[in-house]
């Protein structure tokens, strides 16, 4: 496969050979405006990770409020699928008068949570469709945040700018270096400051996207660090997400500098019934669908 200077890897169409993932589901709009055309095997780095990000969380942004927009609410703060809210969990510990940074943010309804409590947040996402929600949201609750549009791998802030910074909902996957996001939450967090985010749980990487009984047979080795990547007919990525073990993720937070304090792997829900994506009762109570790490600076 050639590279280019960029770190993109090109590859020719007839390489595609799978189905994108939920071919003809919730996705189908996006994947029909980025003219998805299968699956390849193979890496894909930061420049190219950060296009597909951007194209495709602008092109699925409508379709994904529309789907997941009571579950998130306009202004509440849910870590994951499992329903994990940090009105309970208090990850973050005391929010009032603390500047916050969520990294990946959406439509912003944790940051629009935290400054109903009296914190400080920033919004920050790398795609405009979903910031254009965040201004949408804002604009029905009255509760307004700073939005910043950039890749979480090179944050536009000054060090010790914040001190706490948070993702929900899995936005660290979608960057092709994980280590570099953690080295930048590290370099703008002030000492004593805390970072917690949640992606989906790594083991989830073995099984196939479905929440039924298909997606309870391993059909990928964890160890397989290859990204999934879905390509146009030209071979150009629309979209991209990274594996990473839990000892990658350990090992990546405490070379950016981080200790982590606690990992927490969300059981699903006493009589919830709901699906998210992948996420289900039948899969949720045999196997763990979110991790959630909880660190702070050495």
């Amino acid at each position: 496969m050639p590279h280019d200077d960029s770190g993109t890897t090109e590859i020719s169409p007839d390489r595609a050979t799978e189905a994108p993932r939920d071919s003809g589901s919730q996705h189908a709009s996006a994947e029909h405006a980025l003219g998805t055309a299968g699956v390849s095997k193979r890496t894909a780095g930061p420049a190219e990770s950060r296009r597909a990000s951007r194209l495709w969380w602008d092109a699925d942004a409508d379709d994904y409020q529309a789907e997941h927009g009571e579950f998130l609410g306009v202004s509440d703060f849910v870590w994951c699928p499992e329903r994990v809210r940090e009105a309970d969990a208090r990850l973050l510990g005391e929010v009032a008068g603390r500047r916050v940074l969520e990294v990946g943010a959406g439509s912003a309804s944790c940051s629009r949570w935290l400054a109903a409590q009296g914190a400080h947040p920033v919004a920050l996402d790398i795609s405009a469709g979903m910031l254009r929600h965040a201004a949408r949201g804002a604009a029905a609750s009255g509760i307004e945040v700073p939005l910043v549009q950039a890749s979480a791998d090179a944050l536009p802030f000054a060090a010790d700018s914040f001190d706490l910074a948070c993702s929900a909902f899995g936005g660290v996957p979608f960057v092709a270096d994980a280590g570099a996001v953690f080295r930048e939450v590290a370099r703008v967090l002030r000492p004593g400051g805390r970072w917690v985010f949640a992606v989906t749980h790594p083991m989830r990487w073995m099984f196939p996207d479905d929440p039924g009984p298909a997606g309870l047979t391993v059909a990928q080795s964890y160890f397989d660090r290859t990204p999934y990547v879905e390509i146009d007919e030209d071979g150009r990525a629309t979209y991209v997400e990274h594996h990473r073990t839990l000892g990658d993720h350990v090992r990546e937070l405490t070379a950016a500098g981080f200790r982590l304090v606690d990992l927490i792997e969300p059981e699903w829900p006493e009589g919830a019934d709901h699906t998210w994506g992948q996420w289900s009762r039948l899969r949720g109570r045999l196997f763990p669908g979110t991790s959630i790490f909880c660190c702070v600076p050495e």
